[in-house]
């Protein structure tokens, strides 16, 4: 017996596992970049939220600039060490 789209319940289950792990888990990883992205951004996002005046938030702002331009030199200067 075959199932109808749309049918229910389903005769003949598809096994989801199965079908594109390699699509699905590359899916996931983009998700992950993604999703850490977002959550990093948000992070930042609060912190500014948090201040008390418009100054207070542009020096916080470059605060968080200073720190993200400091950490990119020390991994950049690290990869060059590395290889």
């Amino acid at each position: 017996m075959t199932s109808i789209p749309g049918q229910w319940p389903v005769s003949e289950p598809v096994d989801t596992a199965a079908e594109n792990d390699d699509q699905g888990a590359a899916h996931l990883a983009l998700v992950a970049v993604q999703a850490r992205f977002h959550v990093t951004l948000g992070s930042i996002r609060a912190d500014l939220e948090e201040q008390p005046s418009p100054m207070a938030v542009l020096n916080a702002a470059r605060r968080w600039n200073y720190a993200i331009t400091a950490m990119a030199d020390e991994v950049a200067s690290s990869l060059k060490k590395a290889g």
